[in-house]
Parts: structure tokens; C-alpha cells; sequence
């Protein structure tokens, strides 16, 4: 089929990949403006903006697919779909409505479960025991469409979101392919979404990635592994040179009890309101990810320290 991608991130990058190896003609591929990265904070283009890039595929990269100008080109390309996922706008009825057969998005949930932004993030910190990937028609509310397809994935007790959304984007790469397929030569029936059970997994906001040592045990953990590695949630250590701050990137619930933000031993167990948590890889400010033991070797901390 003739199709436009519209995606932004590196989970979207998977699935670009699919549609490419099933030979889709893929007409051209929107993405977000190039953004600052790194130290130097120069204008980079977005992972997929790269690999289409690379691959002499035509780009676009609108600040709002809203723009006059921008429904008319898209209308233009004669496409027979468009795929979208994780662009990062909310398109249009124009838009969605110009493609032959319509708009097909791939999200990273259980719909209506965890709707909008930050799927991946919110299932592991709401604790959920699994999760997974759905191909949905798309419809101008926000994923809300009719779903084609879905497959479902166990959230293992020492996930994190980093590798969450790695096999996610696999996974879901695969279902995307074979749903085109289908749609290609068959057509596929699509599913109406539940009407109980909705729930939205709003935008991760900065100030939720300090933790809170007098929260429960659990609430730590699930948070600790659904923000990493990125934002991470963080906790202050206070050194000869003052406080500096450390990213928890990994943890496990175990057995302690002291009083909230208390390490309990020398290998950064650590109590919470309720229970505690031991502490399996951390990122000092200004420095690389660590496990823990390795961490210790060059910054030990002593049973009785206090974590803020």
C-alpha cells in the first residue's frame, strides 16, 4: 500500500522498520521538529526523522498538522493509509479522513486502559501485571477508535519501563505488520473498545520523579522501575561536599523496617513508610548508570544514613 508514517520516537522507529520490509511504498514520513539534545543542545532530528533520513524517504516536519497548508499536502500524497504512532499531535478530522482506507494507529496498551501519553510508564507504576500492544482505526478523540488487533504482554517484577518499551515496540512492530496485511488484502474487523475500565496515562511530569521515602514500599518500587531510565526518580544523599542527587534506576522489595528514607544496611536497603526497598542500580548527578555494588565501591554509604 501507498502510506504515510507518522511517528517520532525510537518506539515508532520499529514499526516504520515493519512496513518498509513488507514493502509498503511509504510515500512520506512526519515527524516532530528537530528538538535540542544533548550537551551542546544543537537541533537534532527525531529517531524516526533519522532513519527515514537515511533511507531517502521524504520528511515532513509541521508544528501543527492543523495548518491549512499542511492538510492539503497530506491530502495530496493519494495514500491509501496513514500509520501513526506515538507522533506526538492529535491529528485533525481532515487528516484522518484523507487516506483511502482511513488512519491506523499503534498503541502501547490495552485500550481503553491507559490512554494518551505515557502507557508504558503508568501501567508499571499503577502496577499492573500486564499490559500490551493494540492496532486501532483511528477516530478524532484521543485512541478511542475501534481496535483491530491487540497481543498481550506480562510486566515482570523487576521490569522497567527502558526495557518495557523495547519489547513493546517489537512486539508491536510485528502486530503492525500483519494488521496491514490484512487490511491490504482482506480488510479487518474492527472491534469497538469497552466502555468500562478507561483509564489515561497522563504526561510524566518532573516534579513526580522525587521520591518520597514515606510512601509504601511498593508505590517506591513500581515508581522507581516506571521511570527508568528516563526521567528517573530521584532521592538526595547527603556527602562531605553537600546534598547531590541520585537517580534510582532499578529496585526490589524486601523485608526492613526503619524509618522512612533509612538505609538498613551497606547495601543501600532502604526503608519506606512501609516495607522497603533495595536499591539494584543508581546514576549520581554528573555521572553514568551503576549497580549498586559498584556505586558503593566509590561512594559507600553506611546502615543509619539518611536519604532525603
Amino acid at each position: 500500500m501507498r502510506i504515510a508514517f507518522l511517528g517520532t520516537p525510537d518506539f515508532a522507529v520499529a514499526a516504520l522498520d515493519a512496513l518498509v520490509a513488507a514493502g509498503h511504498e511509504i510515500a512520506c514520513v512526519y515527524s516532530q521538529p528537530p528538538a535540542p539534545r544533548g550537551r551542546g543542545q544543537a537541533l537534532k532530528p527525531s529517531p524516526v526523522h533519522a532513519y527515514a533520513e537515511e533511507r531517502g524517504i521524504p520528511v515532513r516536519t509541521p508544528v501543527s498538522m492543523r495548518a491549512p497548508e499542511e492538510i492539503e499536502a497530506f491530502a495530496a500524497l493519494n495514500l491509501d493509509a496513514g500509520v501513526v504512532v506515538a507522533f506526538g499531535q492529535i491529528l485533525p478530522a481532515a487528516v484522518l479522513d484523507a487516506p483511502r482506507l482511513g488512519c491506523f494507529n499503534l498503541h502501547a496498551s490495552l485500550l481503553p486502559r491507559w490512554r494518551g501519553a505515557a502507557p508504558i510508564q503508568r501501567a508499571i507504576m499503577a502496577g499492573d501485571k500486564v499490559t500490551g500492544v493494540e492496532v486501532m482505526q483511528m477516530t478524532e478523540g484521543l485512541d478511542e477508535g475501534p481496535v483491530l488487533a491487540s497481543e498481550t504482554v506480562r510486566i515482570d517484577t523487576l521490569e522497567t519501563a527502558g526495557t518495557l518499551h523495547d519489547r513493546l515496540a517489537q512486539v508491536g512492530a510485528a502486530l503492525l505488520a500483519r494488521t496491514m496485511a490484512e487490511v491490504e488484502t482482506s480488510g479487518v474487523r474492527a472491534t469497538p473498545q469497552a466502555s468500562e475500565g478507561e483509564t489515561y496515562a497522563k504526561k510524566i511530569r518532573p516534579k513526580e520523579a522525587r521520591i518520597r521515602w514515606d510512601r509504601t514500599a511498593e508505590e517506591i518500587d513500581r515508581k522507581i522501575r516506571g521511570l527508568s531510565p528516563f526521567p528517573g526518580a530521584w532521592f538526595e544523599l547527603t556527602t562531605a561536599k553537600g546534598p547531590v542527587r541520585v537517580k534510582a534506576l532499578l529496585s526490589r522489595l524486601e523485608d526492613g523496617d526503619g524509618a522512612p528514607g533509612q538505609v538498613l544496611d551497606d547495601g543501600l536497603l532502604v526503608a519506606c513508610g512501609e516495607g522497603a526497598v533495595r536499591l539494584l542500580r543508581v546514576q549520581r548527578e554528573g555521572k553514568g548508570p551503576q549497580d549498586a555494588d559498584v556505586f558503593l565501591r566509590g561512594s559507600p554509604v553506611a546502615a543509619g544514613t539518611a536519604l532525603a
